[in-house]
């Protein structure tokens, strides 16, 4: 198997903005997006591309919209993602690297960022979001006020939704002259996907409850805006019992950061080329074993890391290839989730870029 490598100088998610907003239109945009009045753009977070493949028959829509698939980031994980969308930078350059990272020589679990007590958000992640436009940004009520919220999407207008109505409704009233862009976040898919996995018929149902949130929202906007449809990440199925305890290397680990399929190791001091060997020697039959400095020097996160942000990511990293999680101790909940992402796999890796235009009746 082959790892995909982000095509950060390409047709990837952190370019979405950019182009839309940078008065740059990239080829690789959808068509219906052209000469748009407005675009919506919306994330459904987890719906990997062949998520969407092997679902077809369930997602009428989403299949007969225009586009096909782009790179995440890596790790393909939503906190790194999720901010290369709104900054359009690289996590090399953004610094939020990871699910868990090391902040300040600290551990920070991004998604649960504390907004009183944890690390300042700005000086985290020093790029400006949406290019520096105010812009409006529809997410889950409770997501307003969180720490990783003020860090990705600061200076935006923040809406929050409770409901998918809610949503829609907030995006139909957006669309007007006033706006030329609208960000909208979903994340139902990645939490059925993770709760159920991908084997059951949870997913496929969630799969129709997407679908029809996008035609609801292709009914809400008029037809001179555009709806543009991604994901921050793809997803993997893991059985019960494909959890790969790191018991062989755990007395060369002074900590555990990352996640199950992007574990970061960090070494007990000394101990960081016994452990790189370590890991190559037991894992690499069903991992990419990366040392730190190879990992930054070779651009899977981008160009130009900071001593900073290096520091943010373990001193090894597994980057699961086979179905599996390395599990984290301090994390043992992790190993019940059903499907994982934050690797290099394809399906992990590639996600969707579609677009239609809106069919709402002019008045």
């Amino acid at each position: 198997m082959k790892a995909v490598r982000p095509d950060y100088d390409g047709a990837w998610i952190g370019g979405i903005v950019p182009a839309l907003l940078g008065g740059a239109p990239a080829p690789w945009l959808p068509d219906p997006v052209t000469d748009a009045a407005g675009v919506v753009l919306l994330v459904l977070d987890g719906l990997g591309w062949a998520l969407l493949e092997e679902h077809r028959h369930v997602v009428p829509v989403l299949a007969g919209m225009t586009g096909g698939p782009v790179t995440a980031t890596v790790p393909s994980t939503t906190a790194a993602a999720l901010t290369s969308i709104a900054t359009g930078a690289t996590p090399a350059e953004h610094g939020v690297a990871g699910y868990r990272i090391r902040v300040g020589g600290q551990p920070l679990n991004v998604l649960r960022w504390p907004r009183r007590d944890g690390p300042d958000p700005v000086a985290t992640q020093p790029v400006a979001p949406f290019l520096g436009r105010r812009v409006p940004a529809v997410i889950r009520a409770e997501f307003r006020d969180g720490g990783f919220t003020a860090a990705h999407l600061r200076g935006s207008d923040v809406i929050g939704w409770k409901t998918t109505a809610i949503l829609v409704e907030h995006c139909r009233r957006l669309a007007t002259p006033k706006h030329t862009f609208v960000y909208a976040y979903y994340d139902g898919v990645d939490k059925v996907a993770h709760e159920f996995g991908l084997r059951t018929s949870f997913l496929p149902a969630e799969l129709v409850a997407a679908d029809r949130l996008v035609a609801d929202l292709l009914a809400a906007l008029p037809p001179s805006w555009a709806l543009l449809v991604t994901a921050d990440h793809g997803q993997i199925h893991v059985d019960a019992g494909a959890a790969v305890a790191l018991d062989a290397v755990a007395g060369m680990v002074a900590e555990y950061s990352g996640e199950g399929r992007f574990r970061t190791l960090h070494a007990r001091p000394g101990a960081a080329r016994e452990l790189a060997a370590a890991c190559a020697e037991r894992y690499s039959d069903r991992a990419w074993v990366f040392p730190r400095d190879r990992l930054f020097d070779e651009g899977w996160l981008g160009p130009r890391a900071s001593l900073a942000v290096r520091g943010r990511i373990g001193d090894v990293v597994l980057a699961a290839r086979d179905p599996v999680v390395f599990v984290d101790p301090g994390m043992p909940k992790e190993v019940h989730m059903r499907s994982h992402h934050g690797s290099l796999t394809a399906e992990e890796m590639l996600v969707p870029l579609l677009a239609a235009r809106g069919t709402a009746a002019v008045r």
